[in-house]
């Protein structure tokens, strides 16, 4: 009966009862009040500053959580961070890169920002780098530093950074401008991922060579950079700190690259040894007798070693191998934002 009722009214039953859905859908649009945000700073002895980066975030990220890690710091760098209404915690192993340790550690949140205390970075871009890092679905963004001011950006460090990032873009493959950046937007599973090994300033390189072995995606962004203000002082020596991130960089390349590390090694080896054969190697086809035994084994002995090395940069890019698969898998168990 009810089958004639539609028949008569015109209306076909539609199969296996199919809701029908409009084509044009709306889809909900995020911003950064939608996540849980962390703002991370490390301090040693920032006390000039502390206090309006603090609340130069809280405007910029009025619903963000504040966070100041304090590293032994001998002036008021905590109390001020405190009286502002940061989150204030100690980290008692001296370096950045220990401080970063704890804070990815610690923390825990959706989307982090990662600045320096210093007062030299742009806290009004803070903003603008969340809704990049939502909008393409990154997982790292990082603030490229530009000013006009030679006290703020002086021209060794600028040396020092291109020489870096040309090295990491060198051995790494794609780069970034500006890998010595302390202004960073982090996803949540960048952040759980990373197992943070550096112990002081080079943790930046780190930071970005993870964010490349991974094959994430990450996005730049441009961002003002300022002066330290009077009474503030650096804690960065130029050559002690630039030679520190360049040894940074050759151990992560035989960890993370270790045939290509070694491969060379053994190329350096047989080079060598073919230079110092060569005249023995004609001697003895000219006249039948190698005069030169001690030149002979040193020659046989760097072969032994170019190729003992290849024979670890093949055992060890196996290993790597699995070590980074273990990392996929442990950025893959923390959920995108969404």
């Amino acid at each position: 009966m009810a089958g004639a009722e539609l028949r008569d009214a015109g209306t076909a039953p539609e199969p296996f009862a199919c809701r029908r859905v409009s084509p044009i859908m709306t889809l909900p649009v995020h911003s950064e009040a939608d996540y849980r945000i962390a703002v991370l700073i490390p301090c040693y002895n920032e006390a000039v500053t502390i206090g309006e980066v603090v609340t130069d975030f809280r405007r910029a990220l009025p619903d963000a959580t504040i966070y100041v890690f304090d590293n032994n710091s001998v002036d008021d760098t905590a109390a001020i961070a405190h009286s502002v209404g940061a989150d204030v915690r100690t980290v008692r192993q001296q370096g950045k890169g220990n401080v970063v340790r704890r804070m990815f550690a610690d923390v825990e949140a959706d989307l982090y920002v990662m600045v320096d205390g210093d007062g030299t970075y742009d806290a009004d871009s803070a903003a603008a780098m969340v809704r990049k890092l939502i909008g393409e679905h990154a997982d790292m963004v990082v603030g490229c530093r530009h000013t006009e001011e030679r006290s703020a950006y002086r021209a060794g460090h600028r040396f020092g950074n291109r020489l870096l990032t040309g090295c990491v873009a060198m051995l790494f493959g794609r780069s970034f401008t500006d890998i010595l950046s302390g202004y960073r937007v982090f996803s949540r599973r960048f952040v759980k991922s990373f197992p943070a090994l550096a112990a002081g300033f080079e943790i930046e390189t780190e930071l970005t060579v993870h964010a490349l072995e991974l094959r994430m995606p990450i996005g730049e962004f441009d961002t003002p950079y300022r002066s330290r203000p009077a009474g503030s002082t650096s804690k960065l020596s130029t050559y002690r700190d630039g030679w520190r991130i360049l040894m940074t960089i050759l151990k992560l390349m035989k960890s993370e690259r270790p045939l290509s590390f070694f491969g060379a090694v053994c190329a350096l080896l047989l080079l060598l040894s073919v230079a110092l054969a060569a005249p023995i190697v004609q001697t003895w086809l000219t006249t039948g007798l190698v005069p030169r035994f001690p030149t002979a084994i040193l020659a046989t002995g760097l072969a032994l070693l170019g190729f003992l090395s290849l024979a670890c940069g093949l055992i060890l890019d196996t290993v790597t191998r699995g070590r980074q698969e273990l990392k996929r898998l442990a950025y893959l168990a923390c959920a995108a934002p969404h």
